[in-house]
């Protein structure tokens, strides 16, 4: 029970549930007066940016519907609670907003010149550059890729076309595709340079206790 109170992935769900329900005060009250959709607009990543700059944020963590956030939210607890195994609460945090922030904005910026702007909301990418950690920094992955001794170059080709084919094949109707890839993209560089793994069991321990290591995924 003390694991999950300070369990990173706990804490992205309540913040995801808080979103959510703002979301939905936002919509009565917008219905109110008038409004309909409010719980969109100012929770959706949308053009022009500089509108509603605090979505850059809050669509990382809102969600068009119930189903939308209960699908992410299964998936979040079966991948954030490997991931945070190997990490610290802050760089979980941190890792989870930016590669949410960065999967938003490419879908916004780049889903521009294809079709007419669409906002965008939902944890999807920031869940799939969890799930590209998991791929790429577990010790099977790293000893293909070591055995195969492939340039850097040739690694990042590996992972856009293994990006792009998990896309394609998990995508829906109405889905972010550009926001997916580009997370799982930014994961899997992410797990192959280990930029999460933190060696917490090292040295004295703390007021909590030895902590175990986390070199392994």
């Amino acid at each position: 029970m003390g694991r999950l109170a300070r369990s990173p992935t706990v804490e992205t769900l309540a913040l995801i549930a808080v979103v959510f329900s703002l979301q939905q005060f936002t919509s009565l009250v917008g219905s109110f007066v008038g409004l309909g959709g409010l719980g969109i607009a100012f929770f959706a990543l949308s053009p022009p940016l500089g509108v509603y700059p605090w979505t850059l944020v809050t669509s990382v963590y809102a969600h068009a519907s119930l189903a939308h956030l209960l699908s992410n939210a299964l998936a979040l607890v079966v991948v954030g609670l490997v991931v945070e195994t190997v990490t610290t609460r802050a760089r979980f945090h941190l890792f989870f907003i930016a590669t949410g922030v960065l999967a938003g904005l490419t879908q916004v910026l780049a889903g521009g010149f294809v079709r007419s702007p669409a906002g965008v909301l939902g944890a999807s990418g920031a869940i799939l550059a969890l799930v590209g950690y998991v791929l790429a920094a577990n010790p099977l992955s790293e000893t293909i890729l070591d055995r195969l001794r492939l340039h850097r170059r040739a690694q990042f080709g590996v992972f856009i076309a293994l990006a792009l084919l998990v896309t394609l094949v998990t995508g829906t109707a109405g889905a972010a595709l550009i926001a997916h890839f580009t997370g799982l993209l930014l994961g899997l560089l992410a797990g192959r340079l280990k930029v999460l793994h933190a060696d917490r069991g090292g040295g004295s321990s703390g007021p909590r206790g030895p902590e175990r290591s986390t070199e392994r995924l």
